[in-house]
């Protein structure tokens, strides 16, 4: 079965200094029915203006994920860490028993445009800590390229959760296939582009939940960039 969650039907709001959509409730969005989708619980595409972000502020108990799609995006957090994301790079962040850390955009000229992703974990309480690994564009050009996964598999970053992250990059006509294993699911998430699953449609911003789906085919219909995630 799969399930479309239209663009269009996300939750969000424009802040000028940031304009943000929700696919799962966030913040003063709620929507009982996209609340999450096994243990994926966040997806935020935004889109930040030049010299802004987010100051320093809390997590725990999460998995957070960003990935950039155009511009640059500069982490610091009290573990110490200070590095900027680019597009390409995987970078996670274990929240655990309690991190701090602040997000901005340090050019005076471009947007940031990225997803920032959260994934509840296999339990509480873990040791927070940051990783960060490039991934170069040939690797995601008509594959799917795992970047962040449970037991750091192909060289991805590592995410305290059975949920695996994929990338790819494709070409109009060309297409990809994953296979689920028994009792898996997944959730395919456009960042740039459109594509079909399985005969159905899918532009930038939309995303899709597939259950009892053993086997599924993403095709570009357009460049594409997509985001698939495995999950238990």
């Amino acid at each position: 079965m799969i399930t479309l969650r239209p663009s269009n039907e996300r939750g969000g709001a424009d802040h000028g200094w940031l304009k943000t959509r929700h696919t799962f409730s966030f913040n003063t969005y709620y929507d009982p029915k996209h609340v999450h989708f096994r243990s994926l619980r966040v997806i935020n595409e935004d889109w930040v203006q030049p010299g802004m972000g987010f100051g320093t502020h809390p997590h725990d108990n999460m998995e957070i994920i960003t990935y950039v799609l155009s511009g640059e995006l500069e982490h610091k957090d009290s573990l110490g860490t200070g590095s900027i994301i680019r597009p390409g790079d995987g970078q996670r962040m274990s929240a655990g028993t309690g991190i701090q850390h602040s997000e901005f955009n340090p050019s005076q000229k471009e947007p940031v445009h990225l997803l920032q992703i959260w994934i509840l974990p296999e339990r509480k309480g873990i040791q927070p800590s940051y990783e960060q690994k490039s991934f170069p564009e040939e690797e995601k050009r008509g594959k799917l390229r795992v970047i962040a996964s449970p037991d750091g598999k192909d060289g991805s970053v590592t995410i305290h959760q059975d949920a695996s992250l994929y990338v790819s990059l494709l070409a109009p006509g060309e297409q990809v296939e994953h296979k689920l294993g028994n009792g898996r699911y997944a959730w395919l998430q456009v960042a740039k582009g459109a594509v079909e699953l399985n005969s159905h449609a899918l532009a930038q911003g939309d995303g899709a939940a597939v259950s009892d789906e053993p086997q599924f085919v993403i095709g570009g219909k357009e460049d594409a960039e997509i985001l698939l995630f495995d999950l238990a």
